[in-house]
């Protein structure tokens, strides 16, 4: 039960989740799984970016500067060469403007991190994901209702497989081994393992999906992973005598 104060942070965090996963959903019918998994996975640079010039959480550090140029850096060679990209053997074809929206997404993402980051001083944790979860499913309802042709389609093996793997293994698994390695390590730390994701993502979409393998692919994941990790690296603390 939210209380006198909690209402709008809550209210603002489910808009922002609609908003991302919406974007996010118009963005991966545009385009595929691998431009999909490095474009939106560049949230992390625009958090660093919001946090140094907006915000004035976090200042920018020479490392952090390199590691934002490299990782635009493959997201320009991927968007410049996306009309280029055809191949028969791929489900989907990537556009410029679905990796335009998924760039906007990701942008969102970074907003939805570090407003929740905000939320929390006057929310608690499981009570502002509750709420902002039940905003977000109100809004997909709406949204869906007005704009989508409603019919039952059955539990397919696909559908059913597609739900089991995002509620148990995503939403269950995922967060809940995440839980367990934060009181171990640090959150700093656990976040270093976000480069890898582009990387998997690339991989997966050309093994499932079909996406063609280009090197100009493969350059702008290193590049994107690469920059995730010099940004979320964190210097060595030297004890001294």
């Amino acid at each position: 039960r939210l209380r006198t104060g909690q209402r709008r942070p809550a209210l603002i965090a489910g808009l922002l989740l609609f908003v991302q996963i919406a974007t996010f959903n118009v963005g991966v019918t545009m385009s595929n799984s691998s431009h999909s998994s490095m474009m939106i996975n560049t949230f992390v640079l625009w958090v660093v970016l919001i946090e140094h010039f907006i915000t004035k959480a976090d200042q920018l550090s020479a490392r952090k500067l390199i590691g934002l140029v490299v990782a635009f850096g493959g997201v320009l060679l991927l968007l410049l060469r996306t009309d280029a990209v055809t191949s028969a053997a791929s489900r989907d074809q990537p556009t410029l403007m679905g990796d335009a929206i998924l760039l906007c997404s990701a942008c969102i993402l970074a907003w939805k991190v570090i407003y929740i980051r905000h939320a929390l001083k006057f929310v608690e944790p499981g009570k502002l994901i509750f709420w902002h979860d039940l905003v977000g499913v109100v809004g997909f309802v709406i949204c869906s209702a007005l704009f989508e042709k409603l019919e039952f389609g059955g539990f397919t093996t696909p559908a059913v497989i597609a739900l089991i793997y995002q509620g148990v293994f995503v939403a269950g698994i995922c967060f809940a081994l995440q839980a367990l390695l934060l009181r171990h390590h640090s959150a700093s730390q656990i976040a270093i393992f976000s480069f890898a994701t582009p990387l998997f993502g690339v991989g997966t979409g050309i093994l499932l999906r079909g996406d063609q393998m280009t090197p100009m692919l493969v350059v702008a994941a290193v590049c994107v992973a690469i920059g995730i990790l010099l940004v979320n690296l964190k210097k060595p603390v030297v004890i001294s005598d």
